[in-house]
């Protein structure tokens, strides 16, 4: 059974940041590719950035050059670095592995 465990979220100001963890169980997130996704009020869940299983990262055009997706192999987690935060980030963040999904952290950026 897969198990995906977010943490990390909280509120920031404007230009703060924060790093988003993702706890993985039943699988091997060196093995596979994983994803943060995010959900705003009203809005559809979108895909932010996606790590396969060789190291290749994917992003989101609205978090280029702001976020990074990385993976710790011994620690079977993958992570979210959110740099220069803006107010349109404010969501609930999401790990994905297939059709598995976390429960979500709330990121709230402050303006």
């Amino acid at each position: 059974q897969v198990q995906l465990v977010e943490s990390g979220g909280g509120l920031v100001q404007t230009g703060g940041s924060l790093r988003l963890s993702c706890a993985a169980s039943g699988i091997l997130v060196a093995f596979n590719a994983m994803g943060w996704y995010r959900q705003a009020p009203g809005k559809q869940r979108e895909l932010v950035a996606t790590i396969t299983s060789s190291g290749s990262t994917n992003y989101a055009d609205s978090v280029k050059g702001r976020f990074t997706i990385s993976r710790n192999n011994a620690k079977n987690s993958v992570y979210l670095q959110m740099n220069s935060l803006k107010p349109e980030d404010t969501a609930v963040y999401f790990c994905n592995y297939r059709a598995n999904w976390g429960q979500g952290t709330q990121v709230t950026v402050s303006s």
